[in-house]
This record gives structure tokens, C-alpha cells and sequence, in this order.
């Protein structure tokens, strides 16, 4: 955000340069720069004043633009397309890992990767799943009281960074913009209730309360 007031410290000739055509400066700043000058007495001719806010403008619509360019590069790009490759979503990826661990979400990004001959980030899909897997029981086990039912859930935040994790790798190995099918839901499916069973069976504490493993806590 713009702090006018920053701005009014300025001399005149150093606002002047905002108002340059090719300045790297945001529309916002722009705009207040525009308007301290008016405040100061500068009187702008009309064709001034549209350049001013053509400027603005072109400045607005570069921002969005890039914006939605960074958008396109994290949401998935599913396609209907008989000959596009198939692909485990980012989404079912995410859900997996917040709710069932790293564990399930690590190998379907994996697969998707050996699937894309990226071998070396397949591999280190693997090296940070299991080492996240590891420390995070470490983490939860070492500084978070479980006992406390907090309407807020740090070990919760802690989980949110293995799947933030595994979307990065996702996002840096694949492809920009790479049109896929969603693969079956089947193999997520499997791992889910594998992992599932697995928090059931084994301590608890190794799930760092997911919340499944919070919901099968209930029935124990």
C-alpha cells in the first residue's frame, strides 16, 4: 500500500519522475504523486492530465495481467483431451496431504513426476516427504500441547506446510500450464484408507492429529 505521506517528502522534480512514461512505479504511487503535485499548484493542460491516466491505467492493467499470469501457474489445467497425459490433480494432492499426511500426497506427486521423466525432482519428492514426515512428529511432539482444544490449531499449520510443500515441488517441476487428464481417483483412494488404517493401528502421535486421525481417535 502507498503511503501518501511518504510520498509528500518528495520535491517536486522527484514526484515529476512518476509521472514518466516506463517508471517502475505501482499506479497507486502514480496516482498520489499526481495528485501532490495538483495540491502544490502544478497545473496539468488536459492532454497532460490523459496522459497521466493512461499511464494509470496501462499501469493497472500490466499489474493484473501478471497477476492472473501467476494464478494460471498454481491451478491445475484439466483437459478433456483424449491425448493430453494423465495426471494425479494438485487438488487431490493438497487434500490427501492435509488430511491423510504427506505420506499418501508424496507418492502421487511422485508418480506424477516419474510419469513426466522428471526424475530428479521425483526424487527429492521423496526425500521431503519422508523428512518432513519425521520432523514435523518432532516439531508437534516437542512444542505443541495437544491437550489444549484451542479454537486455533498451530499443529495444524505445521501439517499446511508439508502440503504447501508438495505443491511448490509440483509447481517448479511440472510444466507451466501443461494440459492433463485428472487420473482415477482409485490409487488416492487406496493410500487414503492404507494411511487411514496405519493411524488406527499405530500410535496416533506418528499422524501428528491429522484430522482423520483426530476422528478415529473418537472411536478408539
Amino acid at each position: 500500500m502507498v503511503n501518501k505521506n511518504v510520498l509528500r517528502k518528495l520535491s517536486d522534480s522527484e514526484l515529476e519522475n512518476y509521472l514518466k512514461e516506463g517508471n517502475r512505479f505501482v499506479p497507486e504511487a502514480v496516482q498520489a504523486a499526481f495528485e501532490i503535485l495538483e495540491e502544490r499548484g502544478r497545473v496539468f493542460t488536459e492532454q497532460e492530465k490523459t496522459a497521466v491516466q493512461q499511464l494509470i491505467q496501462h499501469k493497472k492493467e500490466t499489474e493484473e495481467a501478471k497477476n492472473q499470469e501467476e494464478v494460471e501457474y498454481w491451478k491445475d489445467h484439466i483437459t478433456e483431451d483424449p491425448t493430453a497425459i494423465r495426471l494425479y490433480s494438485r487438488m487431490t494432492i493438497l487434500v490427501c496431504s492435509v488430511f491423510f499426511s504427506v505420506i499418501p500426497g508424496c507418492i502421487l506427486l511422485f508418480l506424477n513426476l516419474i510419469k513426466l521423466k522428471k526424475y530428479f525432482a521425483a526424487i527429492l519428492t521423496l526425500a521431503f516427504g519422508s523428512i518432513f514426515f519425521f520432523v514435523q512428529r518432532y516439531v508437534l511432539l516437542s512444542y505443541f500441547d495437544f491437550n489444549n482444544h484451542s479454537r486455533y490449531s498451530p499443529e495444524m499449520g505445521v501439517i499446511a506446510v508439508g502440503a504447501l510443500g508438495l505443491l511448490v515441488i509440483s509447481v517448479l517441476a511440472v510444466p507451466k500450464k501443461l494440459p492433463y487428464r485428472a487420473a482415477p481417483y482409485i490409487l488416492p483412494a487406496i493410500l487414503c484408507i492404507i494411511t487411514a488404517a496405519m493411524m488406527y493401528f499405530y500410535d496416533l502421535k506418528w499422524f501428528s492429529y491429522y484430522p482423520i486421525a483426530r476422528a478415529i481417535h473418537l472411536f478408539r
